[in-house]
């Protein structure tokens, strides 16, 4: 992930922030901890935050605490974000899920997205070029499953469709899904 402001004038909505409150017991004071670093106090929630601080946050939370926690910390995030009672299942969830992308960012830049391709009934192909890190995306996918189906997240295969990755500098991850 790189360091830098990819995205200026962009706000990220609270639920993104709370995904990272709400991260993995066992190392949440090191969250808290980032997040502070960054100007981000959980006793103070705000509507909205700088994306540009979302992400040097993830970045730190990556180098300090790993991958895993931001794969967990992706997770939560569709656990904080309201849906409209009409998305019934994942497949509808993933087809609305560039909308509530959007719906969850404000400013004018082009923050890329979440391109869902339906494959057949119990697969697609999701292409992310948004400035979140691969692991992150991977566990909004799986969050998004979770919410959805009520099954735990194993029972989502993600894997890579290419050897393009955001975490080797590409512009996009594009996952195969099947569940």
């Amino acid at each position: 992930m790189a360091r830098g402001n990819p995205t200026p004038g962009v706000e990220v909505q609270g639920p993104i922030v709370q995904a990272l409150i709400a991260s993995v017991e066992i190392v949440r004071p090191e969250v808290l901890r980032i997040l502070a670093s960054h100007g981000i106090s959980p006793s103070t929630p705000r509507s909205g935050y700088p994306l540009s601080e979302v992400l040097r946050c993830l970045e730190d939370i990556q180098g300090r605490v790993g991958r895993v926690t931001v794969r967990a910390i992706g997770q939560q995030v569709p656990r904080h974000t309201a849906f409209p009672p009409h998305i019934t299942s994942f497949a509808m969830a993933l087809f609305l899920m560039n909308a509530a992308y959007r719906t969850n960012h404000q400013g004018a830049q082009d923050i890329g997205g979440y391109h869902h391709e339906p494959v057949d009934g119990q697969s697609s192909r999701m292409r992310c070029d948004n400035p979140y890190p691969c692991d992150f995306n991977q566990g909004v996918l799986e969050g998004l499953y979770a919410r959805f189906t009520g099954r735990g997240t194993l029972r989502l295969r993600i894997e890579h469709a290419s050897e393009d990755c955001r975490a080797r500098g590409a512009t996009s991850c594009t996952y195969r899904l099947k569940w």
